[in-house]
């Protein structure tokens, strides 16, 4: 794929070559590819253009990473809305992408907090978008996966913080009953869950369900540094199995050695505990691995759960939430009220594809639907059953723009 820095958009474009907006590259599957065409790459455009310190209102060039908004705001006394499970990804595919995080139940999507931003297509044109102005290509480029145009800037509204620091809440639980018994009562801004996808028999879907709310304490606004240990090698194929696995699961549990814990942790470790260590990726050896990330209803769950722990694939991530239902403004977002479950397996050939597409049927058949950021099988039937607008979405499509996740489902 030949590479273009963004500012050359649209004129150093060859022609015959369609272009999609490149980041950081932490998209797992393809939706951030262009196989054969171009990529813009957009890291480089990460200026702050305007801030309102009483207001919190933040305009920010589309390469600017959620690291670097973070630098910004949190000594100033505000914090961005929504995040994911890395800070190193930006502002403009944070957009494309329509993430979530802990809080989607609290705030929903990143998208529900950009105020505008303006998007360059491929014939020069450059328009404003925001709900009240162009509000249709708005909708089409929150979550449109980078295939409207070249987001240059946003307008984000951040919220206030007094403290870097979360209160944190940590509870174990046993079985899919407890979790949504701790999900319902819980009053957190920010939960999740890990889950134990391994074990069966009594501690079958055990796991701890993790909340967390900014500290009320007036403490010092620090940002997180930022630092990171390398993961040196790629570990053996061998190395992540059903047993390595399972111990890791059970010293994960086990390291919390009351039923309740709670303490006070920088949001750094809190929302990014992957970030403090770099190439991390490296521990499922060169074959890589997938992410499966769906939403389902809750009913749906259990027999999904059971699949998954006698694939004898074993998932050394695995995330289980409850969405809320605040809508998202996207056209293409992906969460909706249900249980979302995020697992990463080792590439083992057609035992991981297998399970994968058995995965995607169970999801189809429960009426759910999976994340285009994090895809890497997804048929075009299931794509564009889980995604009925589909069509209604590719009229605002820049005719310059595509990905391989595009000509993959959409043919």
């Amino acid at each position: 794929m030949p590479l273009f820095w963004a500012d050359e958009f649209p004129r150093k474009i060859p022609t015959g070559l369609t272009a999609l907006p490149a980041g950081l590259a932490r998209s797992y599957g393809d939706v951030g590819l262009n196989e054969n065409n171009a990529l813009l790459v957009a890291s480089a455009m990460n200026r702050i253009l305007a801030w309102d310190e009483k207001t919190g209102i933040i305009r920010c060039e589309a390469g600017l990473s959620l690291a670097q908004l973070l630098e910004f705001c949190v000594p100033r006394g505000w914090f961005p809305p929504v995040l994911p499970g890395t800070k190193f990804v930006t502002v403009g595919g944070a957009i494309a992408s329509d993430i979530h995080g802990k809080n989607h139940h609290v705030a929903g999507t990143f998208g529900c907090h950009v105020r505008s931003f303006e998007i360059v297509r491929s014939d020069g044109a450059h328009a404003v978008c925001s709900a009240e102005q162009n509000a249709d290509m708005y909708r089409a480029t929150i979550g449109g996966m980078g295939l409207t145009g070249l987001i240059t800037w946003a307008e984000i509204q951040l919220r206030p913080i007094i403290s870097p620091q979360i209160a944190y809440v940590g509870t174990k639980f046993h079985g899919l009953e407890e979790f949504l018994a701790l999900s319902q009562a819980s009053k957190a801004e920010y939960t999740v869950a890990w889950i134990d996808t391994v074990s069966g028999g009594k501690n079958f879907a055990r796991g701890i369900f993790m909340e967390g709310d900014h500290s009320a304490a007036d403490d010092p606004l620090v940002a997180g540094k930022g630092a990171r240990l390398p993961f040196p090698i790629d570990l053996p194929a061998a190395a992540l199995n059903r047993t390595t696995v399972g111990l890791f699961n059970f010293a994960f549990y086990h390291k919390q050695l009351g039923h309740r814990v709670n303490h006070f942790m920088h949001y750094d470790p809190f929302f990014f505990p992957l970030d403090a260590v770099h190439n991390w990726n490296r521990m499922y050896g060169k074959a890589g691995f997938l992410q499966f990330q769906c939403v389902i209803p809750a009913e749906a769950m259990g027999e999904m759960m059971r699949v998954v722990s006698k694939a004898g694939l074993s998932s050394f991530l695995a995330v289980l939430k409850v969405f809320g239902d605040v809508r998202s403004p996207g056209m293409m977002s992906f969460p909706k009220p249900g249980w979302t479950l995020a697992l990463d397996f080792p590439i083992r050939g057609d035992r991981t594809f297998e399970l994968f597409d058995r995965l995607a049927y169970m999801t189809l058949e429960a009426g759910g639907r999976l994340y285009p950021a994090k895809d890497a099988r997804m048929t075009a039937s299931q794509f564009q059953r889980f995604y009925p607008q589909w069509r209604d979405f590719s009229q605002f499509m820049d005719p310059g723009f595509s990905s391989s996740f595009w000509r993959r489902v959409s043919k």
